[in-house]
C-alpha cells in the first residue's frame, strides 16, 4: 500500500476507538464502556489538510496476557505496530501513568518506530496539566486531547500529518474494489479472509462472534487493488438483544452498503438456511453485486454431481435471485479460494455494465412482441421505449402510458429476457417507470 499507515494503540479503555471515530468524523469503531470491545485491527482512510492515510484502530494491549483472547488481541496490535509508519500511543490523562503504559512504551522504544504520545480524556485545563506526568515514559511531551469533547483534535491531526512520510506520486490510485465478507456467525469468514490474504490479519477462533467490528484490509492480487471487509456474523434479528450485538449488526449492514461486492459465505455442512436468505436479502436491498461462497467444502461427502445439486437447491430456494453465482471453497485447505475473488471481479464488471439506448430498445421491442403486458381493468398498457439511466446497479427507465398498472411479474419477465441477452450475472437490475401519454 502506498498510503501511510497510522496505528492507534494503548491499554484497554483509554478511548482509542472514540479517538478513531473522532479523527474520521464518523462512527465506525464500536465504542462501549466495557474494555476489550475492539479486537481486530480496523482500517479506514482518513483525510486531513489534503493528506490521506490509513488509520488503524486496535484492541487494548495487555503485555504478558494469559487468556487466549487477550493474547490474540495483543498479537493483532503488534502486527499493526509492525505495519505502521506512525504509532499513536494513547494514555488516560485522568488515571495517570499505568504500569501497562510503561510496558507498552518500553516495547515501542525497542521497536524504533516513530511514536506520537496522546494524553486522552483531557477534558479541562486542569486535566491538561496532568499530561506532564507521562514524560517519564520517554516518548516526548504528550499532546492533550479529548476524543469525546473534541479538544486538541485538530492540533493532533496537524502533528500526525507533519510526521507522515513524504508523499509519492503513487498515492494517486484508482478506486480499489471493495468486498464485504458477510454471513452467519462461525461460517468461516475470518478464516476465508486469512487464507485469501495469506497472512493472519484477522483473529480466528472456533467461538462464534469473535469478529465484532467490520474490519477493512487493503490488499493487492494479480495487480488489482482491493479492500476486504471482514464482518461480524449476522444473527437472526429476533436474537439481537445485547446492545453490543445491535451495534455489530448495524456495522455489518453498513459494511454491505459501503461495499461494491458482497461475498456471502455459507456453511456447506449445514446447507442453505433461512438466516442465509435474510442476509442475502439485506445485500439485495443495498443493491450490491453478490457472490455466494459455499465454504467448508472439504467436510462434505460428494461425487461429481454434488456441487450441481447444491447449486440447484440454492437457486430453487431463491428463484428470484438465481442470477447470483455460486463458488465452492475450503478456507481450511485453500481450495478455489481465489476463484471467489475472480468471481467478484466478474460481477463487479457486470454491476457497471452499460447498454446503448438503441440496442436496449431493439431488445425491448422483441420482448413486447413475444409477450405484451396484460391489460388491467380494460386498460391496455403500452411501453413506448426505455433506456439505461445508471449503473451500480444497472438501472433501466421505461416510458409507458399506465406505469401504475404494470405488474411486477411482467417487470420480472423483462428482467429475465435482459439477462438472457446480456451478462448481468451477480448484479441486481433496477427498473423505474415513467408516464408518457
Amino acid at each position: 500500500m502506498s498510503l501511510p499507515i497510522v496505528a492507534i494503540i494503548g491499554r484497554p479503555n483509554v478511548g482509542k476507538s472514540s479517538l478513531f471515530n473522532r479523527f474520521l468524523r464518523k462512527k465506525i469503531a464500536i465504542v462501549d464502556d466495557r474494555p476489550g470491545i475492539t479486537r481486530d485491527r480496523n482500517y479506514a482512510a482518513c483525510e486531513w489538510q489534503g493528506r490521506t492515510f490509513y488509520l488503524v484502530d486496535t484492541g487494548g494491549m495487555l503485555p504478558g496476557a494469559k487468556l487466549e483472547m487477550e493474547r490474540l488481541i495483543l498479537s493483532q496490535a503488534e502486527i499493526a505496530i509492525e505495519q505502521a509508519d506512525l504509532i499513536l500511543l494513547v494514555v488516560d490523562a485522568q488515571t495517570g501513568v499505568d504500569s501497562i503504559d510503561a510496558r507498552i512504551a518500553d516495547s515501542l522504544h525497542r521497536s524504533g518506530r516513530k511514536v506520537l504520545l496522546l494524553a486522552n480524556k483531557a477534558d479541562s485545563a486542569l486535566q491538561e496539566s496532568e499530561r506532564f506526568q507521562f514524560l517519564k515514559l520517554g516518548l516526548g511531551e504528550p499532546l492533550p486531547i479529548s476524543a469525546t469533547g473534541g479538544r486538541g483534535i485538530g492540533e493532533a491531526l496537524d502533528e500526525i500529518v507533519a510526521l507522515l512520510p513524504s508523499e509519492s506520486p503513487a498515492e494517486a490510485e484508482d478506486e480499489p474494489l471493495r468486498l464485504a465478507v458477510i454471513g452467519r456467525p462461525n461460517v468461516g469468514k475470518s478464516s476465508f479472509v486469512n487464507r485469501l490474504l495469506g497472512a493472519e490479519r484477522a483473529i480466528v477462533s472456533p467461538l462464534p462472534g469473535t469478529t465484532r467490528d467490520a474490519v477493512d484490509t487493503p490488499f493487492e492480487f494479480s495487480g488489482k487493488k482491493y479492500i476486504l471487509t471482514d464482518t461480524a456474523g449476522l444473527r437472526k434479528r429476533a436474537r439481537v438483544s445485547d446492545n453490543l450485538e445491535y451495534y455489530t449488526t448495524l456495522r455489518t449492514l453498513r459494511a454491505i452498503e459501503n461495499s461494491h461486492v458482497a461475498l456471502l459465505l455459507l456453511d456447506a455442512s449445514q446447507g442453505f438456511l433461512a438466516q442465509d436468505i435474510q442476509i442475502l436479502t439485506d445485500a439485495v436491498e443495498a443493491q450490491r453485486a453478490m457472490v455466494l461462497v459455499v465454504n467448508k467444502w472439504d467436510l462434505v461427502e460428494k461425487d461429481s454431481k454434488t456441487a450441481d445439486q447444491i447449486t440447484l437447491s440454492i437457486k430453487n430456494a431463491i428463484a428470484t435471485l438465481a442470477y447470483i453465482p455460486v463458488v465452492f471453497i475450503s478456507s481450511l485447505t485453500g481450495l478455489r479460494v481465489t476463484r471467489a475473488l475472480e468471481s467478484a471481479d466478474t460481477v463487479f464488471e457486470n454491476w457497471n455494465r452499460q447498454i446503448a439506448t438503441a440496442e436496449f430498445n431493439s431488445l425491448l421491442e422483441e420482448i413486447i412482441q413475444k409477450q405484451p403486458p396484460a391489460s388491467v381493468h380494460g386498460k391496455y398498457i403500452k411501453i413506448y421505449y426505455g433506456l439505461q439511466v445508471g449503473v451500480r446497479p444497472p438501472t433501466f427507465q421505461l416510458f409507458c402510458n399506465h406505469p401504475e398498472l404494470l405488474k411486477k411479474n411482467y417487470l420480472r419477465f423483462i428482467e429475465n429476457q435482459i439477462r438472457q441477452r446480456y451478462d448481468f450475472e451477480g448484479t441486481p437490475l433496477k427498473f423505474a417507470l415513467r408516464r408518457r401519454n
